[in-house]
């Protein structure tokens, strides 16, 4: 495996078990999320850069705006339950009591 590949896939593996182990606020699960985004986006257009074709090139500008569109969702899901429950804590959410 090349170190490329490896920081990559490395960095992606951290943010899917920060994501799994630490989950006390919400924007800490959404850190974790764009942070996996961003492993994929690199490493995406590095693999379309290696692949030197045309028809694979707006790939990787398309992951970046489905993150930007998650990204914002988010953020309007976390100002919304702090707004209504006072905090970003997941322990607070529950769906029952909505």
């Amino acid at each position: 495996m090349m170190p490329v590949h490896f920081a990559f896939t490395s960095a992606f593996v951290l943010g899917l078990t920060g994501l799994a182990f630490h989950r006390t606020h919400l924007l800490s699960a959404l850190l974790c999320l764009e942070g996996m985004m961003l492993s994929l986006y690199t490493a995406f257009s590095l693999w379309v850069l290696h692949l030197d074709s045309t028809c694979f090139s707006p790939a990787p500008v398309l992951l970046l705006a489905f993150s930007a569109c998650e990204a914002s969702a988010g953020l309007a899901l976390l100002v919304a339950t702090s707004r209504t429950h006072g905090s970003d804590r997941l322990k607070n959410l529950n769906l029952l009591q909505c």
